[in-house]
């Protein structure tokens, strides 16, 4: 019967580190699923989130170094933990409930922390982590330790936080939360805006870990 067995290629994308030492660049969205996303900009956010894995599918290295996990609030949820791309099956996100921002920032960042922890006990490489926040509106909760905890991470390098708010959001405090200048989405532009993540994470993910990153320029999304 030995004949028969065949050794089938370890297919793209595989999440064991032992297949797929491939170096990882981890991407956490949060995203708003707060009552007031209901109707159109939650079908949008969707269809963005699918052009997201799409776009990245195309890319032969992305789909084995990029890992994508999704956080959404509120309640705080962990919708999907750190996959590669074609182990990323993003569900129908629906909207309930308030808008606990402080507690998904932090979950978010503590699930980059945990990542990064494996990667270095399996020996793997990995980019500087990012966390994209997409919010229509202000904190029901406490946000001022979420605020901190970003500033700390940046200043050591731990990741890069980016703030996108749409319509509604509370610019004011998500400057306050970011380091970087949050960006305001230009309507329901959510599928230009993953089309821009993933053309920058193709683009991070085809350099060497540790290489200097200049970002595409947010053109068409943004309000600038």
């Amino acid at each position: 019967m030995d004949e028969y067995i065949s050794f089938e290629q370890i297919p793209f994308g595989s999440d064991n580190f032992a297949e797929n030492p491939e170096p990882r660049c981890p991407c956490v969205l949060l995203l708003d699923t707060s009552g007031s996303m209901g109707g159109l900009p939650i079908d949008q956010l969707n269809e963005g989130v699918r052009t997201f894995k799409q776009e990245l599918m195309q890319d032969p290295l992305a789909t084995k170094r990029v890992e994508v996990a999704i956080v959404t609030f509120g309640p705080v949820t962990v919708e999907a933990d750190f996959h590669t791309v074609p182990n990323f099956h993003p569900r129908e996100l629906d909207t309930t409930g308030d808008t606990p921002m402080g507690a998904a920032i932090n979950m978010g960042i503590e699930m980059v922390a945990r990542r990064k922890k494996e990667y270095k006990d399996h020996g793997i490489a990995y980019y500087k982590p990012w966390i994209i926040l997409i919010t229509d509106g202000a904190p029901t909760d406490e946000w001022n330790r979420a605020a901190m905890n970003v500033k700390e991470g940046e200043t050591s390098k731990k990741f890069a936080f980016f703030a996108i708010g749409v319509e509604g959001a509370n610019m004011d405090i998500l400057k306050q939360i970011s380091v970087r200048a949050p960006l305001k989405l230009k309507g329901l532009m959510f599928r230009e805006f993953f089309m821009w993540l993933s053309a920058s994470m193709k683009m991070v993910s085809g350099k060497n870990p540790g290489s200097a990153i200049n970002l595409l320029p947010p053109s068409g999304w943004s309000e600038l």
